[in-house]
């Protein structure tokens, strides 16, 4: 599978991956129980395969995550070879720790890598100190919830940089992608940061895109042009 680095988009709706995809400015699709459910996936797994293998197939060979849905290690697993051999470039997301924390999930996550050659991208982390723990297990991308970390009265561009610098100094190939974006502004920040990968919802691609003075100066352009045409003799 080939990793490429810049924006992931967060989604999992078919027509905003077609879009954007086309735009070519995405470098891979994210996507958890909660997006699938807000964008309308009903009908179990046979729905939930069926969407993944149409994004998968249209950003084919971009990274697509997809999250596993239940915290149990066996089903992890079980879920894990599913989803992998849906697509050769589908990566599964596994939460760093279950809801009352433990290791059973980062000896998964180095399982799925070492033993069963799949690319795991370790989600629902805080900080660099767990981000490092899930490198070190051999996770291929290590994901930090930014807005969630701002949200406690943290800039998170200070944990992306002493991430930036762990894992560097630990010459890691692991990949930092940092999501529950907020505002378009976050995205440029964790770059500037470190960040490899940051995750983007489509309404944050166009406010990037779309600036209201870009909009005024086109609108002059057409009507001074407009003016000059008419100016000009017409075409015989």
């Amino acid at each position: 599978m080939t990793t490429l680095c810049g924006m992931f988009l967060d989604t999992g709706n078919l027509e905003e991956v077609r879009k954007y995809h086309a735009l070519g400015i995405i470098r891979g699709v994210t996507t958890n129980p909660t997006i699938l459910h807000k964008d309308g996936v009903q009908g179990g797994w046979e729905a939930v395969e069926q969407r993944i293998r149409e994004i998968a197939r249209l950003v084919h060979p971009l990274p697509v995550s997809v999250e596993v849905t239940t915290n149990e290690p066996e089903e992890m697993l079980e879920q894990a070879r599913t989803f992998t051999a849906w697509s050769p470039n589908i990566n599964v997301k596994i939460p760093i720790h279950g809801p009352e924390g433990g290791t059973d999930n980062l000896r998964l996550v180095h399982a799925l890598e070492v033993e069963h050659d799949i690319r795991v991208n370790v989600t629902a982390m805080m900080s660099a100190q767990q981000c490092l723990l899930a490198a070190h297990a051999g996770a291929s991308y290590v994901s930090l919830f930014g807005g969630r970390v701002n949200n406690m009265g943290y800039n998170a561009c200070g944990e992306i940089r002493r991430l930036r610098g762990l894992l560097d100094a630990f010459d890691s190939p692991a990949k930092i992608i940092v999501g529950s974006t907020r505002e378009a502004l976050n995205i440029i920040e964790w770059f500037e940061a470190g960040a490899d990968i940051v995750t983007a919802v489509p309404s944050l691609l166009e406010t990037m895109l779309v600036h209201p003075y870009s909009k005024e100066t086109v609108r002059m352009f057409l009507e001074d042009g407009a003016k000059l045409q008419r100016l000009l003799p017409s075409a015989r």
